[in-house]
């Protein structure tokens, strides 16, 4: 057996669990952002990039795509759905030939759920063949995209992603690493970025460091991913983070050159949901275990809201590291009141509320042999619209809990993202116009507490919040974004002309 029809035949495996993954669908908790990976200078790229995409599946299940490169001509294959469902055939891999690559597996914030914004995207400029993966999100891209058709840009895509190659296809640089610095310029936002070229696989990182990338090698070639866990299945080892603001130029031959394309920023501001929710639990950011990070948000938690129970459960499983963090630090036995079906079939976000409560139902069931009679402490990474916690809450008690006590390990959720995750609007967060009284009241829960700010930063080592320098994005909860919202401010402005025009007309 070649090592390609060895990859595709885990792959194929992989795919008969692939459930597991897909119950985020019918979850209407966050979404996830996108995976990207890249490596240069090694055998049969293809195979190991998918996977390295089949360990960032978890950042999103809507397509995925890979790009090689064989020294003469580029390949590409692209398609919907999950990474071991399509790359799990040997001919498939063997078609992807190349020594270098860049692969994205996508959950779309932009664009349409439709096969022509999978990425990676592939152009042909003057200075050759440029193929692009981008997690995050652009916060000027509906200005920008007006600004570049004036000037005669051509979209082939509704992805903000795209905006990239446009900008890279209109500088004037003189080596494609220096169209790629160009393009940076010019748009505002989170990313982090995967770039082949024809001699080079570019990575670069957003000036604040919203989007994770990180840096590593398998032998001597270069790997480029959102997350160290991308590593450790292809048997790469990690080396460092890329810095925010910094492009790496990765060669065939194992060389590494940086640019620091924007300054360095007094104070880096990572997205917080990366280590609260996103990364998995094995992976590393700036060099912390994510699962030791997320125990401590439990033992603040435990610190903060203590509770008389019998128990203390997760949520399955996104509380499972903040659950055992708050048990150890109770001295409270740590159960499973939830058991969470692995194997729910493939479905999709749905609309409407019965439909995503039905979903709950068939992800979770409770357990009734650990909980009856039995007052129980559950723990959640997150709130968001609620709907999930109500009906696990309502499911308890009908199985027998005599109380439930809600605690999760991270502030009120109050505000959207605009950096690539995909959280609803304002109206439909919880803990947007709702005390915790309120909302108490709603889930029909004993207690509820939430993990305090400084409490958090506090866990993670860099607390309290220094409000002119916060270590971390931390704008779903205090609303103080890190970059400039052009499109959001300009439809602000817009909307108040209109009602403007419309209060002067009715007078």
């Amino acid at each position: 057996m070649s090592k390609n029809e060895a990859i595709a035949s885990f792959l194929k495996r992989q795919a008969g669990k692939a459930q597991e993954t897909a119950g985020y669908f019918a979850d209407p908790k966050l979404k996830e952002e996108c995976g990207i990976f890249g490596i240069i200078g090694c055998e049969d790229a293809g195979a190991k990039i998918a996977l390295g995409l089949h360990a960032l599946q978890h950042r999103g299940q809507e397509a995925a795509g890979i790009v090689t490169f064989d020294g003469d001509r580029f390949y590409s294959d692209k398609r919907m759905g999950l990474v071991a469902d399509n790359f799990s055939d040997a001919k498939v891999l063997n078609r992807l030939k190349g020594g270098s690559g860049i692969g994205h597996t996508r959950y779309s914030t932009t664009g349409e759920t439709v096969l022509r914004n999978v990425q990676p995207f592939f152009a042909d400029l003057d200075r050759g063949g440029i193929a692009l993966a981008h997690n995050g999100n652009l916060t000027n891209a509906r200005s920008l995209r007006k600004e570049l058709i004036r000037k005669g840009c051509i979209f082939q895509t509704t992805s903000d992603s795209e905006h990239f190659v446009q900008l890279a296809a209109l500088s004037r640089g003189m080596s494609m690493v220096d169209k790629v610095i160009d393009s940076l310029h010019d748009v505002e936002g989170a990313y982090a970025l995967c770039i082949l070229t024809q001699n080079a696989l570019i990575g670069a990182r957003d000036p604040v460091g919203i989007r994770p990338l990180v840096l590593g090698r398998l032998g001597n070639a270069p790997v480029l991913a959102s997350e160290t866990c991308a590593f450790d299945l292809i048997g790469a080892t990690y080396e460092r983070d890329i810095h925010p603001g910094e492009v790496v130029v990765c060669y065939a031959d194992g060389r590494v050159e940086s640019r620091q394309v924007f300054s360095k920023p007094d104070q880096p501001r990572p997205c917080l949901f990366e280590m609260i929710y996103f990364a998995r639990p094995n992976s590393f950011i700036d060099g912390k275990s994510v699962y030791q990070l997320r125990k401590q948000l439990g033992k603040q938690l435990a610190k903060e809201a203590p509770c008389d129970a019998d128990m203390v459960s997760p949520i399955p499983d996104s509380g499972v590291a903040a659950a055992i963090g708050y048990a150890q630090a109770t001295g409270l036995p740590y159960e499973m009141a939830l058991i969470r079906g692995h194997y729910v079939g493939r479905t999709f976000i749905q609309p409407a509320q019965s439909i995503r409560e039905a979903g709950v139902k068939r992800k979770h069931s409770a357990n009734a042999g650990a909980i009856k009679g039995k007052s129980v402490v559950l723990v959640d990474d997150s709130l968001v619209r609620g709907t999930t916690s109500r009906a696990i809450i309502a499911m308890l008690r009908k199985a027998g809990a005599r109380e439930v006590h809600l605690r999760i390990a991270c502030p009120p959720i109050q505000h959207p993202d605009y950096y690539g995750i995909d959280t609803p609007s304002r109206e439909e967060l919880l803990a947007a116009t709702r005390n915790t009284e309120e909302m108490r009241d709603i889930l029909e829960a004993d207690s509820l507490s939430f993990l305090s700010l400084d409490g958090m930063y506090e866990a993670f080592g860099k607390g309290p919040r220094q409000k002119d320098a916060p270590a971390f994005t931390d704008h779903c909860f205090t609303g103080d974004y890190p970059t400039p919202l052009t499109d959001r401010d300009r439809q602000s402005s817009i909307a108040k002309i209109e009602q403007l025009s419309l209060l002067a007309e009715s007078s």
